[in-house]
């Protein structure tokens, strides 16, 4: 039975005005989640300014041996050039004329996995994706593999990347200075649940078997091992707790509002209620996502 939602926005962020706090905060609805049907991504980002306006590019065909320049999002400093694409799609703000949306939240994680040689910032790679993406798994594919030849010069990100039929979640960290490579894990959102990230890596264990909804770079757990961050079985691997470990900061300022989210919407958050709170360590984290309750939902 469809579950019907009716999405809430929320401004969860704590004001402490003696705290710096990463503000940014993604809420995200699967299809069978929602009234109509429709997928439903939000992205607020709490940076005076910063998209103070939505910005157009145009569709069109480009000739063989043309190049397109990569500037930074946030310096709107240029990176270098790559070939443009043979075509490319119209794009206004976060989203493109086939409807492929895509959203961020930074996290962080290792300092020493930030790689400043490479040639992608979060924004550049975004924008790549939407104006050379029909789907969202399409964009997965152009971001990743666009990281992975040229490098990713950013923190630790989070990304929402959804059509009109998916949504999937996926983060992706550099491999440290000069190695213009990524690590990353990219999950599809089930249609009849909602999920959100707010500055803190969420995904955990994944099954890597699962060749429909999950998604991974060759290297997400060698790489750990390698710098003997990790010695388990690939299984057991959680890119969450090796890359990016929710410490109180993650739990209580980021991973809450992810909470507050989830709590309009279940009525079994109260057990996850010590893991945000940041102080009780062993605590059961927070789930990735959550399939919203008919009872609790607000008409």
């Amino acid at each position: 039975m469809k579950i019907l939602f009716q999405i809430v926005l929320l401004v969860c962020t704590s004001l402490l005005p003696t705290l710096n706090v990463l503000a940014c905060t993604n809420l995200i609805v699967g299809k069978n989640a929602s009234v109509d049907g429709s997928v439903f991504c939000t992205y607020s980002c709490d940076d005076y300014g910063m998209f103070r306006r939505l910005d157009y590019y145009p569709g069109a065909v480009h000739s063989k041996g043309e190049w397109v320049d990569i500037v930074d999002l946030d310096t709107h400093q240029p990176h270098g050039s790559i070939p443009q694409a043979s075509e490319t799609y119209k794009v206004v703000g976060n989203i493109n004329e086939h409807q492929v949306t895509i959203g961020e939240t930074t996290f962080g994680g290792r300092e020493e996995m930030v790689d400043s040689t490479g040639l992608f910032d979060y924004g550049s790679l975004m924008l790549m994706g939407l104006q050379r993406s029909k789907t969202a798994r399409q964009a997965i594919s152009v971001m990743t593999s666009l990281a992975e030849k040229y490098g990713y010069n950013s923190e630790g990100e989070t990304f929402t990347i959804c059509d009109a039929n998916e949504v999937w979640i996926m983060e992706m960290m550099g491999c440290g200075p000069g190695s213009k490579s990524v690590v990353w894990v990219a999950l599809r959102v089930p249609d009849d649940a909602i999920c959100a990230h707010a500055n803190q890596s969420r995904i955990r264990t994944f099954n890597m078997k699962d060749k429909r909804n999950v998604l991974y770079s060759k290297n997400v757990v060698s790489f750990a091992k390698a710098r003997g961050w990790y010695s388990g079985k690939d299984e057991d691997f959680s890119f969450c707790e090796v890359y990016a470990f929710p410490d109180f900061g993650g739990r209580r300022y980021c991973e809450a509002r992810v909470w507050s989210f989830f709590n309009h919407f279940s009525e079994n958050m109260q057990r996850y209620l010590p893991y945000v709170e940041g102080k009780k360590e062993g605590a059961e984290p927070l789930p990735l996502w959550i399939v919203p309750n008919l009872s609790l939902i607000h008409i």
